[in-house]
């Protein structure tokens, strides 16, 4: 069992990979890493390369953790339907790696978010709802991508938890238990990774992000 765990995070892993704004830069003649915040991601294009490049990056992003899921649950869905949400978690947890630590870039990439994003609505109706109603909210009325990005998370392991012992997941507890660790694991690395902004969002620093402008101060 422990290696259908091993193989879905290879998986996912190896979508992670793919690194739509470094790709989308390299188009344009540029290493996105080399400008604005270094961030491989979604924010960092928009407010770099402007919208439609933001937006192609979210997409790419999130497509790419939805694709996982499907592929781990095509592979192993008749042989271990009964930890199949687990496994699901497990390729997930392997995109944001890929995503946030490529190796053919230095183990330099984003913070996971828009990946998560995707993960969220591949993994189930509700928690990707939840996460789309979590994250435009507050990005819509503070116009933090940071704090929106965090609160995706939170609303996740607490949905991930509520949903588990309500018995939504078939699974035994044991299994529910490790999704939860994995989740909050997921969490934790999301927090580290958003370190500077969680600084800047407590000082009243943090920069502000709009959909119809390249940068704001």
């Amino acid at each position: 069992m422990i290696s259908c765990r091993l193989i879905c995070l290879a998986i996912g892993y190896v979508f992670g990979l793919f690194q739509t704004s470094y790709l989308l830069g390299k188009l344009h003649g540029i290493d996105i890493r080399d400008y604005g915040s270094g961030n491989a991601g979604t924010t960092n294009m928009l407010r770099t390369m402007g919208t439609k490049a933001g937006v192609i990056t979210f997409l790419g992003d999130a497509i790419k953790c939805i694709l996982a899921v499907i592929v781990v649950r095509l592979l192993f869905g008749r042989m271990h339907g009964d930890i199949l949400p687990l496994l699901s978690m497990y390729g997930g947890a392997g995109v944001i790696l890929g995503h946030n630590y490529p190796f053919y870039l230095g183990f330099r990439g984003g913070k996971g978010i828009a990946a998560t994003g995707g993960f969220a609505v591949a993994f189930h109706p509700m928690t990707g709802l939840l996460a789309i109603l979590i994250f435009f909210t507050t990005f819509f009325l503070t116009h933090y991508v940071s704090l929106g990005s965090l609160l995706i998370y939170i609303g996740f392991v607490a949905e991930l938890v509520v949903m588990g012992q309500l018995g939504w997941f078939h699974m035994s507890q044991g299994a529910l238990i490790e999704l939860y660790i994995l989740a909050f694991l997921l969490a934790a690395l999301a927090f580290w990774k958003h370190r500077g902004n969680i600084e800047r969002l407590l000082s009243g620093t943090e920069r502000k992000t709009y959909l119809t402008k390249k940068s704001d101060q």
